[in-house]
């Protein structure tokens, strides 16, 4: 179900600038057009609204457009270990930023508690007071120390973020994708791996040709290295936030997905006239503000028989799972009411007469009545919200 109107959405303030994504009646993507164009198509009943699973409002033709030439479009994706940032860019308009904010402490933790759980299984079903020939050990079925898997806690990083760029596709006519590809240098002092900012080994590389690989199937991926994206940023002007990298913030992330997509319309080039050789920047492109989001994953815990440690009478109770006695499921986003206030949130938990809900933080608002408490989105074990737009935020 809808959140929002398509008029109401088209006429905010905040969007009147804005490129709306479109697509065709076979749902393939086309060149965004702008809000006041996308305003008519839907009055006139050529275009239906519609929103995608980041929460995005696009238009679907219901007509044969009379031509579909495209512009290159590039999304520029800039991999962290607790936060990312993705940036759309044309050679004429920004039209897309995003903060991800990565699952991987949340990963982390469950992994350990995963394994304390099963120690403290084997435990209490090992008899150690026999020989250990006679104890009930399982015989190993395979030799589980030699594998090239990625970690749980980095394989949900790149997973969030290819999730995220598979959802752009489908409403953009992406043309490539530039990561920011991590290097590791060895220093000759010591003998170990560095990072080529030379602050040490980081969690980013791992995985990093797991995640390029992905990519390709989606679209063309282009690498830069990070000293590259600085350089670019600096000759571009924009503003980068070097402290707090955990505010949901443009200047933090967002700014460096965009200033990797604008690496596929600028670049350093070697030039030669009768002035003399050198190198410069060669290349035009126009940043604008551009929608703002931020993404997450629902903090929900998988379903466990029963909690790890048992209450009084050594009964546990049931715990985690995403659905509820009320027909809501986690990480829906519901309208609910309480003393004359509505509220909107996520769904994510329930009591025998009441469902919680809480905000994009998942931090709980509060408990309603779950007769007064209203279906707005099915849950696509996402959350995003959109924010402030991003602006060029020039030095």
């Amino acid at each position: 179900m809808e959140v929002y109107e398509a008029t109401k959405y088209l006429n905010s303030e905040d969007y009147l600038l804005n490129r709306v994504p479109v697509v065709d009646k076979n749902n393939v993507p086309l060149m965004p057009t702008k809000c006041s164009k996308a305003r008519k198509l839907v009055r006139d009943k050529k275009a239906i609204g519609k929103w995608n699973k980041l929460g995005q409002y696009y238009i679907q033709l219901t007509f044969e457009p009379s031509a579909r030439e495209r512009q290159p479009l590039a999304v520029g994706l800039d991999p962290g270990k607790k936060y990312s940032g993705i940036g759309i860019q044309s050679s004429k308009v920004t039209l897309f930023t995003a903060h991800l904010v990565l699952p991987f402490e949340q990963v982390k933790k469950r992994m350990e508690q995963r394994a304390m759980m099963r120690r403290s299984r084997r435990g209490r079903r090992i008899n150690r007071k026999l020989p250990f020939e006679l104890r009930s050990h399982r015989q190993k079925r395979f030799d589980n120390r030699r594998n090239k898997k990625v970690a749980p806690s980095i394989r949900a990083n790149r997973q969030l973020e290819i999730r995220v760029i598979s959802e752009l596709c489908k409403v953009y006519p992406i043309s490539s994708i530039v990561f920011e590809y991590v290097k590791a240098d060895v220093d000759l002092t010591s003998g170990r791996k560095k990072a080529q900012s030379g602050k040490g080994f980081s969690a980013v590389m791992v995985g990093q040709k797991w995640a390029i690989e992905q990519l390709s199937k989606i679209a063309p991926v282009v690498t830069k290295f990070g000293w590259q994206t600085s350089n670019l940023r600096k000759h571009l002007g924009l503003e980068k936030q070097k402290y707090q990298k955990s505010d949901a913030i443009p200047a933090t992330h967002a700014v460096d997905g965009v200033t990797l997509a604008v690496t596929q319309f600028i670049d350093y080039l070697p030039f030669e006239n009768s002035q003399g050789r050198g190198h410069c920047w060669q290349g035009q492109v126009n940043i604008t503000d551009a929608p703002f989001f931020v993404i997450r994953r629902p903090p929900i815990s998988r379903r466990q028989l029963h909690l790890m440690l048992p209450s009084s009478g050594g009964n546990r109770r049931k715990y985690g799972g995403t659905t509820t006695v009320h027909g809501f499921r986690k990480g829906d986003y519901l309208k609910a009411e309480k003393a004359g206030i509505v509220y909107q949130g996520w769904c994510s938990g329930d009591t025998a007469k009441q469902v919680s809900v809480s905000n994009a933080n998942w931090k709980r608002i509060g408990q309603f009545t779950a007769s007064k408490v209203r279906l707005l989105r099915r849950s696509t074990n996402l959350i995003c919200t959109q924010r402030d737009n991003f602006s060029v935020a020039v030095i």
